[in-house]
């Protein structure tokens, strides 16, 4: 790690994940290299090794930020809010992942790439966060219906978190895909990320 002061480390790995994040935008994560983020940030780009070994750790780092933003607007959310019914935290969750579409590309794309290619100490960084979330939707069950079981709970984790990584790739299709499914004769239904979410969720809290 190089030497200064904290704040100015900090600044340093938020502008190398902005430049990831814009960068993300535009190209796959294949395209992507270290050289095109260091081309993007201010200094050189030798100068990102110092913070990040490979372009998977920057990812899992912009992936963590994005689950700590999801928390964050859950937690708030749950301040501001005393009560839900169920159509109401269903509509609420699925609004929440909807703010939340580049969490979902990444998750679906590059996870596995991202957790393998990254160092121990930054790995355990990404799961403190993703970490929180699970207990964040915990946290959101046991105020909202307090009444549901544990085995319900639990249940509503283990398959709603599995399922976030197949919301992207249903909610956004390519003209090729799309063409491609017409003349294989395949009848889909194409969704936007808050009706499969909603419809997950409402299933899954159950009637």
């Amino acid at each position: 790690m190089p030497k200064g002061s904290p704040e100015l480390t900090e600044a340093r790995r938020e502008e190398i994940i902005n430049a990831c994040e814009k960068l993300y935008k535009t190209k796959s994560f294949k395209e992507i290299t270290i050289k095109d983020i260091g081309n993007a940030t201010s200094f050189t780009r030798t100068s990102i090794y110092n913070y990040f070994q490979t372009k998977e750790e920057i990812f899992l780092a912009l992936l963590k930020r994005e689950y700590e933003l999801w928390s964050d607007s859950l937690k708030q959310t749950m301040g501001q809010v005393k009560t839900m019914t169920k159509d109401e935290f269903a509509s609420m969750l699925a609004y929440s992942l909807e703010e939340r579409a580049q969490l979902l590309k990444i998750l679906s794309m590059n996870h596995y790439d991202m957790e393998t290619g990254s160092r121990p100490e930054h790995l355990k960084e990404f799961k403190v966060a993703y970490g929180e979330s699970i207990r964040t939707v915990m946290t959101c069950l046991h105020k909202y219906f307090p009444d549901m079981t544990v085995e319900h709970k639990q249940d509503f984790i283990y398959t709603f978190f599995p399922f976030m990584f197949g919301i992207y790739p249903y909610t956004y299709v390519t003209e090729k895909q799309r063409t491609a499914m017409e003349q294989a004769g395949v009848n889909y239904v194409f969704m936007s990320i808050y009706e499969i979410t909603y419809n997950c969720v409402r299933k899954l809290l159950g009637d």
